[in-house]
C-alpha cells in the first residue's frame, strides 16, 4: 500500500512551489507514495497562477496514516483561517513524520512555535520575527539558505521550489540520494550541464 503524501492548499496557494515536488514524487518514489491535496474544505481552492484544484481531504477528513505533510505557500498562512491547519502540523509533530514548508508556511511554523527547536529558513528573518513575535525564540538557528533541512522538518523560502523538492525528497528517502541529487542538477542547470538522469 502507497504510503500518502498530504499537500496543503490555502487559497490563493502557489502552485509552482509544490509543482517540482509533487512531480518528482511520483516520478521517483510513485511505487512508494502518493499525492494527496487538503484543504481548509472540499470546496474547489483556486491558485495564484490561476488554476482551480478539487482537494482529496478536508482538514476534519485526514486519514490516520500519512509519510508527510507539506504546507504550500500562498497568501493565507497569516490569516485566521489558516489556524484551522495546526492540529495537521501537531500530528505530523507527533507522529515523527516528514513536515515541510515554503515561502509564507514557514512564517506560519514560527508562529507555532515548531521552529524552536530546529535549524530553518524562511523568506527574511526580520519578517519571521516581526510576524511570529514571542511565539519565535530561535534566531540563531535561522539559516541564510534557500531549503533548509533539520530531522524531519524542512524549510524553504519562495524562489527556492527546486531546493525545497531535494531537500523533502531526501528526507523520505524516496530514491538513492545520487538519483535525487542528479534530477535536481538536471532541472536546475538544463539538459547542457546535465543530463536527463537514468529512471
Amino acid at each position: 500500500m502507497k504510503e500518502q503524501i498530504l499537500f496543503v492548499l490555502v487559497e490563493p496557494f502557489a502552485d509552482w512551489e509544490a509543482a517540482y515536488l509533487s512531480s518528482l514524487l511520483l516520478a521517483l518514489g510513485g511505487q512508494c507514495y502518493e499525492v494527496k491535496t487538503v484543504s481548509l474544505t472540499k470546496a474547489p481552492v483556486k491558485s495564484l497562477g490561476g488554476f482551480t484544484i478539487l482537494p482529496d481531504y478536508a482538514m476534519d477528513e485526514i486519514p490516520a496514516e500519512f509519510a508527510g505533510v507539506i504546507l504550500t505557500g500562498g497568501m493565507s498562512w497569516r490569516t485566521e483561517m489558516a489556524k484551522k491547519v495546526e492540529p495537521l502540523v501537531r500530528q505530523a509533530l507527533n507522529k515523527q513524520r516528514v513536515l515541510g514548508a515554503i515561502c509564507d508556511a514557514t512564517v506560519f511554523l514560527g508562529a507555532l512555535g515548531v521552529l524552536n527547536a530546529v535549524r530553518h529558513t524562511s523568506n527574511d528573518l526580520a519578517e519571521l520575527k516581526g510576524w511570529a513575535k514571542a511565539a519565535y525564540t530561535n534566531e540563531a538557528a535561522y539559516v541564510r539558505e534557500p531549503a533548509v533541512r533539520d530531522g524531519n522538518i524542512i524549510t524553504a523560502n519562495g524562489t527556492a521550489s527546486m531546493e525545497f523538492a531535494r531537500e523533502v525528497l531526501l528526507a523520505l528517502h524516496v530514491a538513492p540520494e545520487e538519483k535525487i541529487l542528479a534530477w535536481y542538477d538536471f532541472h536546475k542547470k538544463g539538459v547542457y550541464q546535465a543530463p536527463l538522469p537514468q529512471m
